[in-house]
């Protein structure tokens, strides 16, 4: 059965570019990502690991580890950051794990037979705490990656983990929240003291609550 938004995150050991790493020690108490790409020295994947490398940084202060992975091997992976680095301007920082026998391509589901029975397709989890799938996004190893998109989801998921809000459509961190429904009228001004605007009964607006 392919893997679903809450079920726990499969668990795997693997080697990476900064050594072996168990997924679930190495995560921690802490969120993390797990994002693929279909092959080393291919020109999409070397902008989108280049663009996760610098904003690296960003998922830090926000308790994130980034973790990337594809079928190549291990001195594959440690030459090709070389290009990157030199190509993109950036230091890639997060380790790659190497996954030649796809055991973590099968885990996660990432291989696209559709296109090769060897290639993984442009997948990124979001991983809570909780070691739980909060986000899954599949791109056609075509389409690079909106990393940017990624850190939006981040702050999301993070915000809502806390507070009983959603977030609206090109939603960004600062901008007003939409209140859940289960939460009744006469709970608001506990809940939300900086105050909301009514739309509708069912859509209801508050500032960002840690804000």
């Amino acid at each position: 059965m392919a893997l679903r938004l809450g079920d726990e995150a499969p668990n795997f050991t693997a080697e990476t570019t900064q050594g072996s790493v168990n997924f679930h020690e190495w995560l921690g108490d802490g969120w993390g990502i797990l994002f693929s790409h279909p092959k080393d020295f291919t020109p999409v994947c070397t902008t989108e690991l280049g663009a996760m490398a610098k904003i690296t940084e960003d998922f830090k202060k926000r308790n994130v580890k980034v973790l990337a992975v594809s079928v190549d091997g291990l001195d594959s992976h440690k030459s090709w950051v070389n290009d990157i680095n030199e190509t993109q301007g950036c230091t890639v920082s997060y380790p790659i794990i190497a996954d030649p026998e796809k055991t973590v391509a099968n885990l996660y589901d990432m291989i696209h037979p559709n296109a090769l029975d060897n290639m993984t397709v442009r997948s990124v989890f979001v991983i809570g705490p909780d070691k739980k799938v909060k986000m899954m996004l599949t791109y056609p190893a075509s389409a690079g990656r909106n990393f940017q998109e990624i850190l939006r989801v981040v702050d999301s998921l993070q915000l809502t983990a806390k507070f009983k809000v959603a977030t609206p459509a090109n939603w960004k961190d600062g901008e007003d929240c939409i209140i859940t429904p289960a939460v009744t009228d006469a709970d608001i001004p506990n809940l939300f003291p900086k105050g909301h605007r009514v739309v509708k009964p069912y859509l209801r607006y508050t500032p960002q609550p840690n804000r």
